[in-house]
């Protein structure tokens, strides 16, 4: 008995230690399986990150519509995006990360037979809003891009045209908006509405009017018919904001942080732009305070492409290099000079001094002005909607083109459309202001035959082929 025991005790005391040991092989930080909610989190959260970055290896628009300039780095600020791949770096994240990520969770959310039929058409159309408003920035920057076939097994997705892509974000988004019901969604999850799809439903139809006022030079009728029926939905205030809350540590701090705050980075890269800094100046636009910091007492901007001293220059305000300053995805003053511009163009929805004045006081409130500034500024003949120069393409856009301010692409996009304000290239500028990025030298090397289609359908892959909404 005593040999028999000998012989079991070592092989039960193996058995214990490789059960142990093998749990020890398990990664508790990389896990194998990912449930659908923290899918969707983590892609709602790469797309705000990718929107909201300051670094110039992914995100440039800052410096592209002059917000921003550079002290000493100037390639960005005059249009070399190449030597930093800078289009392959602001195109991955959006198809590896966040595309990938809600496709995956859309899978999960499909199998789930736990969920009520209310829950998952929420979840659903939830995916399906954070979808359109992806692909949307992916046409935006690029024009045609791979659509259908993407996301897939298809090792050299062909490209879409990019009339043909935003035709069908209209039909998903409808579907999307048709799916939704007041009640939960993802849970905590959810990063921008907390759970509550009241908000989504806002969300989704003040996208729906961006996409359609985007197109309103291609496609009239479905751009005036899309802002009709969406408006009386839309966003009515800036409590209904799509705003991602960063926290105040890495990796949940506002990316801009990372950059410019002095917690995280003694970098001196970046400072105001003279463009938008003078602009500011002539009206004494009470933002300005909450955009930059002062030198003795006045704001100054940078010069665009030149070398520029970090210390007689006004640099980026304490509050948006805040590690917890939010990313604003779509808001109110976005909607209203959407409607303003819809009443200018078409006569619906009110008029457009009404919505303009209503643009511009979201704005000033959302950064922290008070109404008797808000007044004070209406009332400068060269803002007041009645005096201002030039037509409803320039008013709008000049006044958007400020309240767009921390929110590069979206700004550039709106210069590309308006036409205004009347940019000047930077110093020593290698092109004309890029009116879209050059396809990733990935795609060219991988996917070449589809990449050599597509410049070919849009005019040619160049910085200065006009997207197919933009006819002006």
């Amino acid at each position: 008995m005593k040999k028999l025991l000998i012989y079991i005790l070592p092989v039960m005391l193996l058995v214990s230690c490789a059960k142990d040991l093998d749990e020890y092989n398990v990664d508790q930080k990389n896990p194998t399986m990912v449930d659908a909610n923290s899918l969707f989190g983590n892609a709602v959260k790469e797309l705000s990150d990718n929107q909201a970055s300051s670094s110039i290896n992914v995100n440039i628009f800052r410096l592209w519509v002059q917000h921003w300039t550079t002290t000493t780095y100037q390639d960005e600020p005059r249009y070399n995006f190449i030597t930093r791949n800078i289009p392959l770096a602001y195109w991955t994240p959006f198809y590896r990360e966040v595309l990938q990520d809600l496709k995956e969770s859309r899978r999960l959310t499909d199998e789930n037979t736990t969920l009520s039929e209310a829950e998952k058409n929420n979840r659903i159309a939830l995916i399906e809003v954070v979808s359109v408003y992806t692909w949307s920035i992916l046409v935006n920057t690029w024009g045609d891009v791979p659509y259908t076939e993407a996301i897939s097994t298809v090792n050299q997705p062909k490209y879409d045209k990019a009339a043909d892509i935003y035709a069908d974000l209209f039909k998903r988004l409808d579907a999307a908006i048709a799916l939704m019901t007041p009640g939960s969604n993802f849970g905590s999850a959810d990063l921008l509405y907390n759970d509550d799809t009241s908000g989504w439903i806002k969300f989704a139809h003040s996208l729906k009017m961006k996409l359609a006022i985007t197109i309103a030079d291609v496609d009239e009728n479905l751009a005036r018919t899309a802002i009709q029926s969406s408006a009386p939905n839309a966003f009515t205030s800036n409590a209904d904001n799509a705003s991602f809350a960063y926290r105040n540590a890495p990796p949940n701090n506002n990316p801009i942080s990372n950059s410019l705050n002095p917690i995280y980075t003694t970098r001196q890269d970046f400072i105001a732009g003279i463009t938008l800094v003078n602009k500011m100046n002539a009206t004494e636009d009470p933002r300005r305070p909450f955009y930059f910091t002062t030198v003795n007492g006045n704001y100054v901007g940078g010069q665009i492409g030149v070398n520029n001293n970090y210390a007689n220059f006004s640099h980026i305000s304490e509050k948006i290099i805040n590690p917890e300053f939010e990313a604003l995805l779509l808001d109110y003053a976005e909607v209203e000079f959407i409607l303003a511009e819809a009443a200018a163009r078409w006569g619906i929805l009110g008029t457009p001094a009404e919505h303009y004045n209503n643009a511009i006081t979201a704005s000033i409130t959302y950064w922290g002005g008070t109404a008797a500034q808000v007044a004070t500024y209406l009332a400068m003949p060269t803002v007041a909607y009645a005096s201002a120069a030039g037509d409803y393409k320039q008013k709008i856009g000049e006044q958007k083109y400020i309240a767009l301010y921390n929110r590069g692409n979206d700004a550039w996009t709106e210069w590309r459309r308006l036409d205004y304000p009347r940019l000047t290239p930077a110093a020593n500028a290698l092109s004309v202001i890029p009116l879209r990025l050059t396809y990733p030298t990935s795609e060219r090397t991988l996917n070449s035959a589809n990449v050599e289609s597509a410049a070919a359908s849009i005019g040619g892959d160049e910085v200065s082929t006009k997207i197919f909404w933009d006819k002006f």
